[in-house]
C-alpha cells in the first residue's frame, strides 16, 4: 500500500509549497520510489480554467484535458510523472459531486453535512486511482488557519489516524523571518502556525522552515522545542539562486533522509542518486553565454501567469548551456506609435496564448517585426493565430483578415472551433456554450510535413501535444496563406484542423497551436524550445 504524505502550509501564502512537494517527489525518486503528486485546492472554483491569470496564475493542462492548478507543472518538471484529472481537486469540484449524489437519493434521506459527507469525498479523492506508487504526496493549498482549508485539514487528519504513522507523515511549511533591524531570526511565526495547525488535531512530523539565511541549531532547537518535534525534523528551507537547485538544499539539509527515516526506509536504499539535478544546477549557475528573448503578452504584469513559458525556455537555455534572459513586454504598447523599438537588440521574439482582443494588435505587430526582421519568433496557441492574420494581412493581401474571437469581420481567418474529434468521439460546441470546461482540452495527436522544419525538430511524423484554446485557424483560407509562403506543417490527423504553421525561407519562424511548454522538464526540454533557443544564439552571432 502507498504511503501518504501530508503537506501544509502557515504563516503566510506564497511560501512554495508546491515546489517543496516536487523537489520532495525527485529526491524519492532518486532513492528509487515511484511517486505521485496531488493537490487539493480549497477554493470553490469548480476549477481554475475561468479564473483570471492575475488572481490564479497560470491554468495548467494535463494529457487527459483538465484544467488544474499550476503547481501541477512543478510536479511534472520535478518528476516527469504526468499529472491526470485525478491529481488537483477543489472545495467546488467536491461540493458538486456530494449536492449530486444528495439529488440522486444517494445518502438515502440522511442530513448532509461536512463531516461526514464533504470529508468522506476528500478522503476518497486521495485515494483513488492509484496503482503501485510507493509514495503519494498530497499538497494542500491556501494557509493553515484560513476558514477554506478546514474540511481539508479534517480530512487529512482522520487518514492519518485511519492509515497510522507507518503509513502516513505530515510536513508543515512555515516562515521564520529574518528582522535586519533586530539582526535575527524569529520563531514565534513558526509557534503560532503549528498551534494552529495542532489545534484542528494535526501535529506535523516535520517542519520545513523558509528562511533567507541559515538557521542556527539554537533556534532549530527552540523551534523543535515549542512544537512538539525532534530537532532533526526542523529543516531549514534556505532561499537559492535556481528553484532546480531546491532538490540538492533539501537533500543537503537531511528534508529526504528524516522522511525515510519516519517510514523506516534509511537502510533499505544508499544516498539518492543526484547525478542530473547536478548537472542541470551547474549549467545554470554556469553558461556559456546569453541571449534576449522578447515575450509579447498580455499578463505580463504578473509572470506565474506564464510560469510553464518561464521554465521551458530555462529548459532551452539549459540543453544549448545558455542562458535566456527574458524581456516581459506588455503587447498592449505596440498598438501606439513608435514603440516597436522595444524589440530591437532581442535575438528572439514569442508570442504566448491569451484570450480577448486586448493587445492582439500588438501582437501582430511583434510578428511582423520577427518576420521582417528575420529575428527567430515562436508563436503559441494566440501566438498562431497572430501570426496567421499577420500573414493574412500582410502576405496575402486579405487586409480585413481577423478573428470572430473579437466580434464580426469580413474575413474570418480565426474562427470558433465548434466541432472536433477526441478519439473516436466528436465534440461540439457552440456561442452559447458555457465557458468552463468547454476548450479543446488535453492531448491531440498532430501529423507533420515531411521535409518541414517541425518534423526536422521533432524527428517523427506524427506527434502529441496538449491544447487549450476556444478559436481555430479557418482552415479555408491554407491554399491562400501557402501560395504567399506560409507553411501548413502540422495538421490534425483528420486533415481539418491547422496545428502548426512555419515560413521556410525565415531563419525560424514556428507557431503552434497547442502548449509546448506544458510538456517541457528541466532533464527533457521540449524539442520546439531547444531549437527556438539555438535559433536565438545563431542570431545574436549575426549582430
Amino acid at each position: 500500500m502507498s504511503k501518504f504524505i501530508f503537506i501544509t502550509g502557515g504563516v503566510v501564502s506564497s511560501l512554495g509549497k508546491g515546489l517543496a512537494s516536487a523537489a520532495l517527489g525527485a529526491l524519492l525518486q532518486a532513492r528509487g520510489y515511484k511517486v505521485r503528486l496531488r493537490k487539493l485546492d480549497p477554493y470553490l472554483n469548480v476549477d481554475p480554467g475561468t479564473m483570471s491569470p492575475y488572481q490564479h496564475g497560470e491554468v495548467y493542462v494535463t494529457d487527459d484535458g483538465a484544467e488544474t492548478d499550476l503547481d501541477l507543472g512543478h510536479y511534472e518538471r520535478f518528476t516527469g510523472v504526468p499529472a491526470k484529472r485525478s491529481d488537483n481537486v477543489t472545495t467546488g469540484q467536491l461540493y458538486m459531486d456530494v449536492l449530486a449524489r444528495e439529488r440522486r437519493g444517494d445518502y438515502l434521506g440522511a442530513t448532509i453535512q461536512v463531516i461526514p459527507h464533504v470529508t468522506d469525498a476528500i478522503k476518497t479523492f486521495v485515494k483513488s486511482d492509484l496503482l503501485d506508487e510507493d509514495f503519494v504526496l498530497c499538497e494542500i493549498g491556501g494557509t493553515v488557519g484560513d476558514i477554506e482549508s478546514l474540511p481539508f485539514l479534517e480530512a487529512i487528519r482522520q487518514l492519518g489516524n485511519e492509515l497510522g504513522r507507518e503509513k502516513s507523515l505530515f510536513v508543515h511549511l512555515t516562515l521564520v523571518p529574518f528582522i535586519a533591524s533586530a539582526g535575527e531570526l524569529k520563531t514565534k511565526p513558526t509557534q503560532h502556525s503549528v498551534k494552529e495547525l495542532q489545534s484542528v488535531g494535526i501535529q506535523p512530523d516535520i517542519l520545513l522552515c523558509r528562511s533567507e539565511v541559515d538557521i542556527p541549531e539554537e533556534q532549530r532547537r527552540k523551534i523543535a522545542l515549542f512544537c512538539n518535534i525532534r530537532p532533526d525534523a526542523v529543516i531549514a528551507a534556505l532561499d537559492v539562486k535556481s528553484i532546480y537547485n531546491v532538490p540538492l538544499s533539501y537533500h543537503a539539509e537531511g528534508f529526504d533522509n528524516e522522511v525515510c527515516r519516519h517510514f523506516g526506509l534509511l537502510e533499505h536504499f544508499p544516498e539518492p542518486d543526484l547525478s542530473v539535478w547536478r548537472q542541470i544546477s551547474q549549467t545554470v549557475a554556469k553558461p556559456e553565454g546569453s541571449v534576449k528573448v522578447a515575450i509579447v503578452g498580455k499578463y505580463t504584469s504578473l509572470l506565474d501567469s506564464y510560469k510553464s513559458l518561464a521554465e521551458a525556455l530555462t529548459h532551452g537555455g539549459i540543453a544549448n548551456n545558455i542562458k535566456v534572459e527574458v524581456n516581459w513586454i506588455d503587447a498592449e504598447i505596440f498598438e501606439k506609435d513608435n514603440t516597436i523599438h522595444h524589440l530591437n537588440g532581442v535575438n528572439g521574439i514569442l508570442v504566448p496564448g491569451g484570450f480577448g482582443e486586448r493587445g492582439a494588435e500588438g501582437k501582430i505587430a511583434a510578428v511582423k517585426f520577427a518576420r521582417e526582421r528575420n529575428i527567430p519568433y515562436l508563436g503559441i496557441c494566440f501566438g498562431m493565430q497572430m501570426a496567421v492574420i499577420e500573414s493574412a494581412r500582410n502576405l496575402s493581401g486579405i487586409l480585413e483578415a481577423g478573428s470572430t474571437e473579437f466580434g464580426e469581420c469580413n474575413e474570418p481567418v480565426v474562427g470558433l472551433l465548434t466541432e472536433w474529434k477526441k478519439g473516436e468521439i466528436t465534440e461540439e460546441r457552440g456561442e452559447k456554450s458555457a465557458l468552463g470546461g468547454t476548450m479543446r482540452l488535453g492531448a491531440y495527436e498532430c501529423d507533420l510535413t515531411k521535409g518541414s522544419r517541425v518534423r526536422e525538430i521533432y524527428g517523427r511524423d506524427r506527434i502529441n501535444e496538449r491544447h487549450r484554446h476556444r478559436y481555430e485557424v479557418n482552415i479555408d483560407y491554407k491554399d491562400r496563406l501557402e501560395a504567399a509562403g506560409l507553411i501548413f506543417s502540422g495538421m490534425s490527423p483528420d486533415r481539418k484542423l491547422p496545428e502548426i504553421v512555419e515560413i521556410p525561407d525565415h531563419p525560424w519562424f514556428v507557431a503552434v497551436q497547442f502548449h509546448p511548454e506544458l510538456k517541457s522538464k528541466p532533464f527533457d526540454p521540449h524539442p520546439l524550445f531547444r531549437h527556438f533557443v539555438n535559433a536565438a544564439v545563431d542570431q545574436s552571432r549575426l549582430v
